[in-house]
């Protein structure tokens, strides 16, 4: 087998690049062996990757014992938690283009004949993803796993009880003494957040999509099945090295269809869309916006998770695994099983593995589901041109229309909430926090959840041309475009203005009239931006619009409704 490794590691050329890899233990033996890339994502900084160091021990050993030679390298990861509601936030949808280009220059430069990838906090998932495809050579994603529930007065909870008793506390409903006890027992240890928020969104993701062995992502973090989880993957690397699979003849349109019908299924976080249609870029997949909205409308949702539902992340691999939910989207023809996956097999064959866990509530029979249609919608009209997004999941809500209460920046509409100053019907508009007028697209769950905690979240609208969590319910929507920073109708709006938001028609409509908007067009001027330096401010003149994915690559921002400068 010849191996594109063998360009550094063979002949009498490479003796030089062969003796810097003899100092640090590797031999002959080695080099002569396919070179596998551990891409590691772990940090220090966060609970979802850190226990990704100790998870690739196996994945090297899985690598070693199949015949091959693995050589570990790290890149970044940014907490999503950590950074909510600072201007740290910002370096979050930064860092998903980082981790993909580090990822590419490493692998290009060492010429690795495949790649694992350890990920676990949200950006990682979707960044190796890009990598992989961007890359096409063998390659497979470990999720490092789910962290497990905190317990509080007799009941599991998540880090997004905690975000949603901090505005109980502001709003005088609950005491200091109990938001302090719910901080401390939250996050129990290693793992990713526990519901079906991002994270484990993009993870049941790259199991349908089947860049991830099926049955390797609900296994959670700390448990001790996850070390053999991490010597599989190892030797499922090796395998499509050997039968030379490669990640775009797996993340193929229909392999990326099954996917979607998985966050629909699942209640699955609105990132889903923006990071799947990043991925698509990658993989030269034509897949469009308004393709989650067709397959969330034939899609049931049947998974019943939080933020919206009874169950956390860790009770899907106590029901049987993502295998579970595979089998029933077969089941119920939702998904193409002819699919490829990373293993050699089908969708429909991995699927047909499943075993369930008799009496399990949190996986619903066909029959029963929680919704006829999947927790996911994208809107368009007047306020969004080129479409946003709205997740469904968790209320009945699908129309509102209210007075527009506008904030320039998450901060100021935070202070808001927190000190009574939003009333019930209002429609709270945060806007120039795009992926270029952030820069970076912040998540906006400080603000949500406040508004939950605060008693307000079946009376109010939110709308952002930044992001929401994966944590985030109630009546959001997010991924406006155009985005304010570019002159889109957002950045028009002004207190007051009524908007109408209609998620059985599709539509989402500001009442100005058109001779009003275009003496406000006329009046507007671009923003300049904090950041004129350094890796943001490289972000901010590259990025391209959400409804394309928000990447980096030449050419998306041209198709935009309409782009000025920063």
């Amino acid at each position: 087998m010849k191996l594109n490794s063998y360009t550094i590691t063979q002949g009498r050329d490479r003796a030089a690049a062969r003796s810097y890899l003899k100092g640090i233990g590797f031999n002959d033996d080695d080099l002569k062996k396919p070179i596998i890339g551990v891409a590691n994502t772990w940090t220090e900084t966060m609970s979802c990757n850190y226990k990704l160091r100790d998870l690739a021990v196996h994945v090297k050993a899985g690598i070693r014992a199949a015949g091959g030679t693995p050589m570990e390298f790290n890149t970044i990861a940014i907490s999503d938690g950590i950074t909510m509601g600072t201007e740290g936030m910002k370096t979050s949808l930064v860092s998903r283009e980082v981790i993909a280009d580090s990822i590419e220059l490493m692998a290009r430069g060492h010429m690795f004949d495949g790649i694992v990838a350890l990920v676990a906090c949200d950006k990682t998932i979707p960044g190796a993803g890009m990598a992989l495809l961007r890359l096409n050579v063998p390659g497979v994603i470990l999720y490092g796993g789910s962290i497990l529930p905190g317990r509080h007065r007799g009941h599991d909870i998540t880090i997004q009880d905690v975000f949603e008793a901090i505005g109980a506390n502001a709003a005088g409903r609950m005491s200091d003494d109990e938001l302090l006890e719910i901080e401390n027992h939250a996050c129990p240890g290693a793992g990713a957040c526990g519901g079906q928020f991002t994270a484990n969104t993009m993870a049941t993701v790259m199991e349908l999509i089947g860049l991830s062995p099926m049955g390797t992502a609900a296994v959670p973090q700390v448990d001790i099945r996850k070390e053999d989880v991490a010597f599989r993957c190892g030797e499922v690397v090796m395998n499509c090295v050997r039968k030379n699979i490669l990640p775009r003849d797996v993340a193929t349109r229909k392999a990326f269809n099954n996917a979607i019908a998985g966050v629909a299924a699942t209640g699955g976080s609105t990132n889903a869309v923006l990071h799947l249609l990043a991925m698509a870029r990658e993989a030269e997949v034509d897949l469009k916006i308004e393709d989650f909205q067709t397959i969330s409308e034939r899609t049931p949702l049947f998974v019943d998770l939080k933020p919206s539902g009874r169950f956390v992340a860790v009770d899907v691999d106590k029901a049987g695994g993502i295998p579970v939910i595979a089998h029933r989207l077969v089941e119920g023809k939702y998904v193409d099983e002819s699919a490829l996956t990373c293993t050699g097999h089908t969708f429909g064959e991995e699927a047909a593995k499943a075993v369930e866990t008799p009496g399990q509530q949190v996986i619903r029979p066909l029959d029963q589901p929680l919704k006829s249609t999947g927790g996911i919608a994208i809107l368009r009209g007047t306020l969004a041109p080129d479409a946003c997004v709205i997740k469904l999941s968790g209320h009945n809500k699908r129309k509102h229309s209210g007075p527009a209460r506008v904030f320039d920046r998450e901060e100021d509409a935070m202070a808001a909430v927190t000190h009574g100053k939003i009333n019930p019907n209002d429609v709270i508009v945060i806007r120039y926090e795009g992926p270029r007028g952030g820069p970076g697209m912040r998540e906006m769950l400080g603000v949500t959840s406040a508004v939950v905690g605060g008693g307000l979240g079946d009376s109010v609208a939110l709308i952002t041309d930044g992001r929401f969590s994966g944590a985030t319910h109630g009546f959001c929507i997010g991924h406006v475009g155009p985005e304010a920073a570019v002159g889109g109708p957002i950045a028009l709006l002004k207190n007051g203005d009524r908007i109408v938001i209609d998620a059985d028609k599709g539509t989402i409509d500001m009442l100005v009239p058109e001779a009003e908007l275009a003496a406000r067009r006329a009046a507007w001027q671009p923003r300049k931006t904090d950041y004129n330096a350094g890796a943001i401010w490289k972000y901010a003149q590259l990025v391209g619009p959400a409804h394309l994915g928000a990447v980096t690559h030449p050419g998306t921002e041209a198709e935009s409704h309409c782009y000025a400068d920063i």
